[in-house]
């Protein structure tokens, strides 16, 4: 099969390369920050489970008694170059929805820019103490120095193709400069392909589970990049679908999103409507109130856990 723009993929395949030479030749010098930073990212456009891993990393470093905090661009922010701290009641316009979510859920510092330097040097003013910055999706983000590079792999990125006829925004072949690759329980038999490729970086194995409660008949709907896993997800629970309505990623909600969700309500008999994190964080405090006049809204959390997280710990707590 013949991919839509299959034939811009060598111009962008060269421009990737060109920008990654030029780093490590030393052509391109990064920024440096104070603290430690430890970048989390992967191959491919949304949906591979950065976010959540952030979360668990954050959570782990905090439980230590490390000072964390997490820099991101915001994806989707209308002011993309404001720096500022992310507050926890603010609304996804301003902010970005990972941000907030990571803010809400970790319960650390979030810094949003388009220079995660200038966030970096932000969130070290504000500290008291020395700590460590996660880095949320930044891999490709390399103006800015990092002493450790996590790459959440999905089964699906050995399949795929480069921008712009596939999502994926580097080759595999980029893996050789992580420090770490993060794979998903069901998928550790990809670690010999892997080595195979010369990959050499050490594997983390990444536990997931959607935890979902008082859900029996429902209408879900997500803004993800891949809805059917969120859905499947749901369905192992032991919900019932009544109706499922997929947006696009990061999709914002407006009057036409909410009708076509109480569209689906009524036509399905649905007992409550389900969503993701992400999307929850999009939701606006009056769309919430709205959506809850239809069916009670609940919001499914994607719990992660990694194998051996003592040893995970340890091994980020040495950058300090």
């Amino acid at each position: 099969m013949i991919r839509p723009f299959a034939y811009l993929v060598p111009l962008y395949a060269a421009a990737v390369g060109a920008k990654n030479a030029a780093y490590d030749r030393g052509w391109a010098r990064p920024e440096r920050l104070a603290w430690p930073v430890v970048s989390v990212g992967n191959l491919s456009v949304g949906g591979t489970g950065k976010t959540p891993l952030v979360i668990r990393l954050a959570q782990l470093l905090t439980a230590a008694g490390a000072h964390v905090d997490v820099l991101s661009r915001g994806y989707g922010r209308r002011d993309t170059g404001r720096v500022e701290r992310v507050d926890p009641e603010g609304e996804a316009p301003r902010f970005g929805d990972e941000p907030l979510l990571i803010a809400r859920a970790a319960q650390v510092p979030v810094y949003v820019g388009a220079s995660r330097y200038e966030a970096g040097l932000l969130a070290e003013r504000d500290a008291s103490q020395r700590g460590i910055h996660l880095l949320d999706d930044g891999f490709q983000h390399r103006k800015l120095t990092r002493d450790m590079d996590i790459v959440v792999l999905h089964a699906s990125d050995f399949e795929e193709t480069l921008l712009p006829a596939g999502p994926l925004r580097e080759p595999l072949t980029s893996l050789r400069r992580a420090s770490v690759v993060a794979l998903r329980a069901e998928d550790r038999t990809l670690e010999p392909e892997l080595r195979k490729r010369g990959i050499a970086a050490p594997v983390w194995i990444q536990h997931r589970r959607l935890a979902v409660e008082n859900v029996t008949r429902a209408v879900a709907f997500c803004g993800i990049a891949r809805p059917d896993e969120f859905f499947t997800a749901l369905r192992g629970e032991g919900v019932e679908l009544a109706a499922t309505v997929a947006l696009r990623d990061h999709q914002g909600y407006s009057i036409v999103e909410l009708e076509l969700l109480a569209a689906a309500v009524r036509e399905s008999g649905a007992e409550c409507l389900v969503t993701t994190e992400k999307d929850a964080a999009r939701l606006t405090r009056e769309q919430r109130e709205r959506l809850e006049k239809m069916a009670p809204l609940r919001v499914a959390r994607l719990e992660v856990s990694l194998e051996d997280e003592a040893g995970v710990v340890r091994r980020l707590l040495d950058l300090l």
